[in-house]
């Protein structure tokens, strides 16, 4: 009888921590976000997460003090969020099937958040490492493919409904719309980065639609799903950069899906010596609606050039997004002085200071001039 009454306290005890964690809202203004109790502005601060390069589904059964510890390090780095990719293949056995497994562990991680404080986006239908993806699943044709990707946000949702630590739900990384007929199965884009493919196609046939009006109508199917059981979490989509000679190679024309979105997501890795350019870049997705560069990262230039970037974008953007691969700056620099630190590793360890330098600025962000198209 004792450990009945232990059990039901605890469980009172989470809800009560659950409930002190206050749900983020955009703004009334419609340039940003707001904590939903007290109305203060929100900046998403935070990561993209992983651990030594594994998938977070690779260790979160087996290894989760790292999770554990990893939250709390990002945390302790000044993050406010976290970006967890969930993989369609570990969380879905079937269509309307989920794992029980993961979402034991998706539930886990629920619990994390609140209590370390790191609001959570969820980025969902994730296929990066091919060999995972089912079979049956890349059979499918277009219509079999969104009501399966629906049926996975309905569990998503329905799972998170009422936990105030998740910020957002995120679509997709970096769907695209076709803009011709593409072979059966061929979901991905076929381009490898580290053994992981983090583009996919929403579509295989355009069917006489343009490309914007199939990102619509897949973000709406989407967003059905999710609102018969969650009306209140943020919805987003992680969007491809605006290429100078190509536009938006991914057809998620900003001006066209933002209406369908509570806030838009960009990722943005400025090249060296176009600092310029990643800003034009950027202006592009200001659509009249919350901007939130969800990735950047000093990948393709140093980490000067890349605080300038960051500093220079709060004129449009309310919202940064890095990465963090689980290592600390002390590991990072014993492994330096050891003579071990490899290329990737510098960069990770670079970001960090970077990071640390920029959250302090990040609340004086200055998003009010260029929310709209048209300026206003």
């Amino acid at each position: 009888m004792l450990w009945k009454y232990f059990c039901s306290a605890l469980l009172l005890a989470s809800a009560a921590a659950a409930a002190d964690l206050p749900c983020v809202v955009v703004a009334a203004d419609g340039r940003g976000f707001v904590l939903a109790d007290s109305r203060l502005p929100f900046h998403p601060l935070g990561f993209n997460y992983g651990n030594r390069g594994r998938l977070i589904e690779d260790f979160w059964t087996n290894d989760w003090a790292a999770v554990a510890r990893d939250f709390r390090e990002m945390k302790k780095l000044g993050a406010n969020v976290t970006r967890v990719h969930l993989q369609f293949g570990k969380l879905m056995d079937a269509r309307g099937k989920p794992n029980t497994a993961a979402f034991a562990q998706l539930r886990q991680l629920l619990a994390l958040a609140n209590e370390t404080g790191l609001y959570l986006d969820l980025t969902g239908l994730a296929s990066y490492r091919p060999a995972d993806v089912p079979a049956w699943y890349d059979a499918l044709d277009d219509a079999g493919r969104w009501a399966t990707q629906a049926s996975f946000w309905e569990a998503i949702a329905k799972q998170c409904a009422t936990n105030p630590a998740v910020f957002c739900f995120d679509l997709m990384n970096e769907p695209i719309a076709p803009a011709s007929l593409r072979k059966p199965g061929e979901w991905r884009s076929g381009q490898l980065l580290g053994g992981y493919d983090f583009v996919q196609y929403i579509a295989l046939a355009p069917s006489g639609r343009k490309r914007e009006e199939i990102a619509r109508q897949w973000i709406r199917a989407m967003t059905k799903a999710i609102r018969k059981h969650d009306n209140k979490t943020l919805i987003t989509v992680g969007q491809l950069p605006w290429v100078p000679k190509w536009g938006h190679l991914s057809g998620f024309l900003p001006e066209a899906v933002a209406p369908e979105l509570d806030f838009v997501s960009v990722h943005i890795y400025p090249e060296k010596g176009k600092v310029a350019e990643a800003l034009d870049g950027l202006k592009k997705f200001c659509a009249g609606k919350p901007v939130v560069i969800e990735e950047t990262f000093n990948l393709a230039c140093g980490p000067e050039e890349e605080l300038e970037f960051l500093r220079a974008s709060r004129s449009m953007a309310c919202g940064w997004l890095g990465h963090y691969d689980g290592l600390t700056t002390e590991e990072y620099d014993k492994l330096k002085v050891a003579g071990k630190l490899t290329i990737p590793q510098a960069l990770w360890r670079a970001w960090l200071d970077v990071f640390r330098e920029f959250v302090p600025e990040a609340g004086a962000a200055k998003n009010s001039t260029l929310m709209n198209t048209d300026g206003h």
